[in-house]
């Protein structure tokens, strides 16, 4: 079916090949405002862009903005609890964390101060863990209260400021990243000297002992398993202070807790027109990721603009076969949902949500 001429992307022939794939950021970014006019359906900022992804995109669904916020400054690290059917979020500046109720769409503010969290997620006992700038640790919220560190040193040495967090079932073991972030600038953290190389880590469960994954990558970001445990994604972000380095995905297989043969998985280089027709490549970053229950890969992108910013799906072979738009920045993304089949995505001061056909392949 032909595309009209409107915020869809203009599609090569040659659509599929991530390199080929062209989007238009021509046009006016849609208004999420309250009172905003109706979209048609096929929402048209779900964006096919090959074959695999018309399965995922439904089209009697819309993206939805449920909460925006002129006082939330950057909307990060969403989480869903299942139990309690709720999204948890944090707002870096503001060093505090966010709740959405499924039930009524309620909004609250959850908890502050957090040590200007960045990602959050939940154990397998469904306790919260959350990656503290400020403080330069990861932490686990206790049932009674109280709050446990899980990791705030490796060899002696303070962790950078840790970002995003995914917890293994298979033996409880809790993987995250440490690029440092919050502690460049006092906006997100408390800036101070970075002690550690960047890196991947891996905090056993039962002993607490931390162990060094792979630093193997310049800015380690968001990160997800693959639906079998069996690989590892990570976004570098590391162009935002390395100008050798590259803007993409990678991955890695995991052999006995061991990361072994380090590769890229997707580039997030996008050929997009511009207002003037003037087709150009141009690459973001992705930050946050979640894998779905078929392989594909959900990243928040962002850094380019409109017809680039929002949320791309890549198939198992990195090859980006969808988007989803959105007027802000995305930071991060994670499904959701009583049936897990909805992807809520931070975007900068709101959160959006959209419903597709698939669903999260892990807790959160």
């Amino acid at each position: 079916m032909s595309q009209p001429l409107n915020r869809r992307s203009f599609l090569s022939a040659a659509a599929g090949v991530t390199a080929a794939a062209i989007t238009s950021n021509a046009f006016a970014e849609r208004d999420f405002s309250p009172g905003a006019a109706p979209v048609r359906y096929p929402d048209p900022d779900i964006l096919v862009l090959d074959d695999r992804f018309k399965k995922y995109a439904l089209g009697n669904t819309p993206i939805q903005r449920l909460y925006h916020n002129n006082d939330m400054l950057w909307a990060e690290g969403p989480a869903w609890n299942g139990v309690g059917k709720y999204l948890l979020w944090s707002d870096i500046p503001n060093n505090l964390q966010y709740r959405w109720l499924e039930e009524d769409g309620h909004v609250s503010k959850f908890r502050s101060p957090v040590g200007n969290s960045n990602g959050n997620t939940f154990d397998v006992e469904g306790r919260q863990i959350s990656c503290e700038h400020g403080n330069r640790r990861v932490v686990r919220y206790e049932y009674n209260g109280k709050l446990t560190v899980l990791a705030d040193k490796f060899e002696g040495k303070p962790f950078n400021a840790p970002n995003d967090a995914v917890v293994h079932p298979g033996d409880g073991s809790i993987w995250f990243t440490d690029p440092g972030y919050g502690s460049l600038m006092n906006y997100e953290g408390n800036k101070g000297d970075l002690q550690l190389k960047e890196a991947v880590y891996r905090i056993d469960a039962r002993t607490l002992r931390v162990e060094k994954l792979t630093d193997e990558i310049y800015k380690p970001n968001g990160l997800c398993f693959s639906p079998d445990y069996k690989k590892i994604y990570i976004a570098d972000t590391g162009a935002s202070h390395y100008k050798e380095a590259q803007k993409h995905i990678k991955v890695w297989d995991i052999v006995d807790n061991k990361l072994v043969k380090g590769r890229e998985f997707a580039s997030m280089k996008l050929m997009v027109k511009d207002a003037n027709g003037k087709v150009e490549e141009k690459a973001g970053m992705a930050d946050g990721i979640r894998c779905d229950i078929d392989g594909n890969i959900w990243a928040s992108a962002g850094w380019v603009g409109a017809g680039y910013d929002g949320v791309h799906c890549f198939a198992p072979d990195g090859v980006r076969i969808g988007q989803i738009l959105l007027p802000e920045i995305c930071s991060n993304v994670c499904f959701g949902g009583t049936k897990r089949n909805r992807l809520f995505m931070t975007g900068s001061t709101s959160l959006y949500a959209v419903y597709v056909e698939t669903q999260g392949a892990h807790i959160t």
